[in-house]
């Protein structure tokens, strides 16, 4: 009884978390890889400049009208929070700050990333990995085609490019449904939201968000990639890579966020109005 409970033990440390270390260390070598290949490709005039352009076209159309549709509630939503509790504390003209900049410095590039990772990379693991279980991938390995040039840089540039643009107009879209539910339904003044976000937001906070965008674009196409390349077990191992891809994107999204968040705060404490 002893002897098969340290077997299962064994067992479960090789399934889970040792596995998932060894997930996070290719994910982590991919993307280390990636960037030095998307570097070296340009400097030299070998980027695969149309399958980037082709990648670049399929994440817009997949994931513009999403993350519209998710930045436009979401914004509401905040509005009506912040308003409720500026109400109470009797600070109704400072509504219009922390919606602003709660849209921008956290909604637009948080809600581009998990609609990058459930629409985009889903789609690219399930695309990888479908070519891996037919051996497309050894077939190009074979002929000595490098699938990191040829397949995962143009993907990670292309996200990284995507989420930026999705960023600046998930904020803007995200303002501007804040500021007409402020105004118009809450019966918050013009010069009152326009004043108070212009007193506490800097051209710092769209570049934490900008730089969000970059990371988080990176993040999602590398999981994905990597997830899509070592798919095994046929049809059903392509359906558990996505699942995965998505799962695992999301998690260290939101670690990531929380990270650059409390580093931003400390480096760039916020100033009273």
């Amino acid at each position: 009884m002893v002897s098969q409970i340290e077997q299962w033990g064994r067992g479960y440390l090789r399934r889970h978390p040792v596995a998932s270390l060894e997930t996070v260390g290719a994910q982590f070598v991919m993307g280390v890889r990636a960037i030095q290949c998307l570097v070296l490709d340009i400097a030299t005039g070998r980027f695969a400049f149309q399958e980037f352009v082709r990648q670049a076209a399929f994440m817009i159309k997949t994931s513009y009208l999403p993350t519209l549709a998710v930045a436009l509630p979401i914004s509401a939503t905040l509005s009506i929070q912040f308003g409720l509790i500026a109400d109470q504390v009797g600070a109704t003209s400072l509504s219009g700050a922390a919606s602003g900049l709660a849209v921008i410095r956290q909604a637009a590039p948080v809600v581009t990333a998990v609609l990058l990772a459930t629409a985009v990379g889903s789609a690219i693991c399930a695309d990888l990995g479908s070519r891996t279980i037919r051996e497309e991938i050894d077939a190009l390995e074979v002929m000595g085609v490098s699938v990191l040039h040829k397949l995962v840089v143009p993907r990670v540039a292309a996200g990284v490019v995507v989420a930026v643009g999705l960023t600046g107009l998930s904020a803007f879209v995200g303002f501007l449904a804040s500021y007409l539910f402020n105004v118009f339904v809450q019966g918050g003044t013009r010069g009152s939201f326009l004043a108070t976000f212009s007193s506490f937001a800097t051209i710092g906070d769209m570049y934490l968000a900008m730089v969000k965008a970059v990371v988080f674009g990176m993040i999602v196409t590398i999981v994905a990639c990597q997830k899509g390349l070592s798919t095994k077990g046929g049809p059903g191992g392509v359906a558990d890579s996505v699942n995965a891809s998505v799962v695992a994107s999301i998690v260290l999204l939101m670690i990531v966020n929380v990270g650059f968040t409390e580093l931003y705060t400390m480096i760039f404490p916020r100033q009273a109005l």
